[in-house]
């Protein structure tokens, strides 16, 4: 049986990796065309905290996350790397750290 992934499991996810974590930002918000729209070559980063707006950050730059029911969490692990895939209306990321060879 799968345990339930929830906001509060990334949280802890962020917290115990915040050093060693990448970022992928699939598609975000844009509010030129008032819609969620792909992101340039889609490769990792690495992952910077953030100071601004903590609630909707929850401390790392370049992710969103929306309050209430209207975030979807799943497993990634692929190209090296494991984590979490977020999606919501503001759009798609990955939390992830390089998985050890």
């Amino acid at each position: 049986m799968t345990k339930k992934i929830t906001k509060t499991t990334i949280k802890s996810f962020i917290r115990k990796n915040l050093e060693s974590m990448y970022i992928r930002n699939n598609s975000r918000f844009d509010g030129m065309y008032d819609c969620v729209t792909d992101c340039g070559d889609g490769s990792f980063r690495k992952a910077e905290q953030s100071i601004k707006h903590n609630d909707y950050t929850l401390g790392v730059d370049g992710a969103w996350f929306v309050n209430g029911s209207n975030n979807y969490f799943r497993p990634y692990e692929a190209n090296g790397f494991k984590g979490y895939e977020v999606s919501n209306c503001c759009g798609n990321f990955i939390l992830a750290i390089r998985e050890c060879a």
